[in-house]
């Protein structure tokens, strides 16, 4: 646990005893009384946290009682050890969180044994976001699994954050089809369409500028490695990403259908090789995913 990450509403209370969080500052940091821990809050900033005091006042008067019998001489095996309390602290924000990248990945949904793996390690690349999608090739029951539950593609996804010692944890999406999720794309391009002309007509009569941010269309890619137009490193060089959302489509273990292949193109997406040598799926979304990043200059 490279960060300890806390909602906005823990971020101001003692943890408790029995927290996972709570165990490793004690059991594997061995961190006590004035001791301070990297932490953050979910979405926001990290810095630094600092131990005030571990119990509670039910825990300080268990220890008054262990005190007390120990001067007595009485039995005290039964009485909670000091320290079993809770971890009360003051955070410190120092830093913005480490921020997502604006890379999207679309991914078949391979096996869940390698799903896990590969959600880690999409976190910790710092994507913005992992969408999911049922494929005409892949196993269908891959998506009765327990990690077609969003909730639980979260968890990965938050254990990769904490892995990378970053405080903003990748949206997480499941969709049935790969069409379901192009679909959803679609409707929040729109929306966000919406949103931004109801922006720029607030921001009117606002001065301009040559620094001002622009609405740059994202670039949709689509990894195949069946007939690409051409290799993802040639088209990153001639299309350069930085300042540009990037939407990485990727198929299950037994690649794209050619109807999949077909929507992917009519939804203007761009069918990209990485080689010769087939890969697994976790393992072309994870080199994907870097080379994207390379180019948009997040991995200098």
């Amino acid at each position: 646990m490279n960060i300890c990450l806390f909602t906005q509403e823990e971020i101001s209370k003692p943890l408790n005893a029995d927290d996972p969080r709570a165990q490793h500052i004690i059991k594997v940091l061995h961190k006590g009384v004035g001791d301070s821990f990297y932490a953050g809050v979910i979405g926001g900033q990290a810095g630094t946290a600092t131990i005030t005091k571990i119990g509670s006042q039910a825990q300080d008067a268990a220890d008054a009682k262990l005190s007390q019998d120990q001067d007595a001489g009485a039995e005290t095996a039964s009485t909670p050890k000091k320290g079993d309390g809770a971890i009360h602290f003051t955070f410190t924000p120092q830093s913005d969180g480490k921020p997502l990248f604006p890379l999207h990945m679309i991914i078949g949904f391979p096996r869940p044994i390698q799903l896990k793996r590969l959600l880690r390690d999409m976190a910790a690349l710092g994507v913005s976001s992992v969408r999911l999608c049922g494929t005409e090739l892949g196993e269908k029951s891959y998506l009765k699994a327990s990690l077609s539950d969003p909730a639980e593609v979260y968890k990965m996804l938050l254990d990769g954050t904490v892995q990378a010692a970053s405080a903003h944890v990748p949206e997480p999406f499941v969709y049935p089809t790969l069409a379901a999720c192009l679909d959803a794309l679609d409707a929040d391009a729109a929306q966000s369409s919406q949103e931004n002309c109801s922006q720029a007509k607030n921001a009117a009569a606002l001065p301009q500028s040559d620094e001002s941010p622009k609405n740059a269309a994202p670039l949709l890619l689509a990894l195949d490695n069946v007939k690409p137009a051409q290799s993802l490193g040639a088209f990153l060089r001639a299309n350069p990403p930085a300042g540009r959302p990037v939407f990485a489509a990727i198929g299950s273990e037994r690649g794209w259908s050619p109807a999949e292949r077909a929507l992917l193109e009519k939804r203007g997406f761009v069918r990209l090789g990485m080689g010769n040598r087939v890969m697994r799926t976790e393992t072309a979304a994870t080199v994907s995913a870097s080379l994207i990043l390379s180019a948009m200059g997040a991995l200098e």
